[in-house]
């Protein structure tokens, strides 16, 4: 069971766990509790808890399968008890779980007879398939089945064009939520003008995370969205016609820190994530495995402090102080560090 206080003026509010399960491999279940809320706040929290888990989390899905011996979609293969269809359909129903930066191929090479399964689908390393057991195909007969797969990190659906053969490809249908649904409830008590409200959440999940991962994940996709109004003034941008032509600009965490560190507003640089930088997905990795997760979290450590994380080099350290434009803050002479 987890339980976590913040408080907010006078009030402590707490938020646990109280029951956790895995039904299947692709199921898992989660309750969360949160407790003391004021009269309306457990609705307008469950509210938008429920949208930004339904709506804001990325998933990992097969998006597109190749192989030259597929004449179209719904054909039949000698040696193969399913059509294609079908086996379009088994890789639709693949759950994987990845820390990937847009798209990656992958592919499966059998030779029959046998089961194909999920289990031989060969990946990239930042790629994890949730159930090996999944089903594909059964081959009947000593015949080479190899099938290119496209695997892409996004949210939301993909819905495939009626025209989707290119090259021999195929487009599949991609539901990339890994939250499956979500129930909130609202239960009260106390008497007359003090009475008071606790939030129940339920949450269930794919498997490619768990509940309370995803709620952790779902309420920073929430603070992102809110941080602008935590800007003190109205600041006018001035944007070149010629530079951006009529398009709106795209903001990029160097100009959320400036305008952060501009206006001091110390306590947003608590929920801006490392993962909304330009850093490389290794050096992600391996700030998040020593829980580094926010600016603030990054801005306390010093040069010493990173050059002992595993895996990263003089060069990585360099490359986070040149993102995040702070080596100024940590008095940095490389020379005396090369390699």
């Amino acid at each position: 069971m987890v339980r976590e206080k913040v408080t907010i003026s006078t009030r402590t509010l707490q938020w646990k766990c109280v029951e956790s399960r895995a039904d299947s491999k692709r199921l898992f279940y989660g309750r969360f509790i949160m407790s003391p809320l004021m009269k309306g706040q457990a609705d307008t929290i469950g509210i938008a808890m429920r949208r930004g888990l339904l709506g804001e989390l990325e998933g990992t899905c097969i998006t597109r399968a190749k192989s030259e011996k597929i004449p179209h979609e719904f054909s039949t293969l000698a040696g193969i008890q399913e059509s294609v269809h079908e086996i379009l359909m088994n890789l639709k129903e693949i759950v994987l779980r990845s820390n990937l930066y847009g798209t990656c191929d992958a592919s499966i090479c059998v030779k029959g007879p046998g089961y194909v399964t999920a289990q031989d689908i060969i990946l990239p390393p930042s790629v994890q398939i949730v159930d090996n057991t999944q089903h594909i195909a059964i081959l009947t007969e000593p015949i080479d089945l190899c099938i290119g797969l496209q695997i892409e990190r996004t949210r939301g659906y993909c819905i495939k064009s009626p025209n989707n053969f290119q090259n021999g490809s195929y487009a599949i249908d991609a539901v990339f939520m890994p939250v499956r649904n979500v129930n909130h409830s609202v239960h009260y008590y106390g008497n007359g003008n003090e009475k008071q409200e606790i939030l129940f959440l339920e949450i269930w999940t794919n498997g490619s995370l768990t509940p309370k991962e995803a709620l952790h994940e779902a309420s920073r996709h929430l603070i992102n969205l809110f941080i602008p109004f935590l800007q003190a003034e109205e600041e006018n941008l001035h944007l070149e016609k010629s530079q951006y032509k009529g398009t709106l600009p795209l903001f990029t965490f160097h100009n959320k820190l400036a305008k952060l560190k501009k206006n001091q507003q110390e306590i947003a640089l608590k929920y801006i994530f490392i993962d909304q930088s330009e850093l490389t997905p290794k050096i992600y990795n391996c700030l998040k495995k020593y829980n580094i997760h926010t600016l603030s979290d990054l801005l306390n450590k010093s040069q010493e402090d990173l050059m002992k994380i595993k895996d990263l080099c003089i060069e990585d350290v360099k490359e986070i102080l040149r993102i995040l434009e702070i080596e100024k803050h940590f008095a940095i002479d490389f020379a005396k560090n090369q390699i």
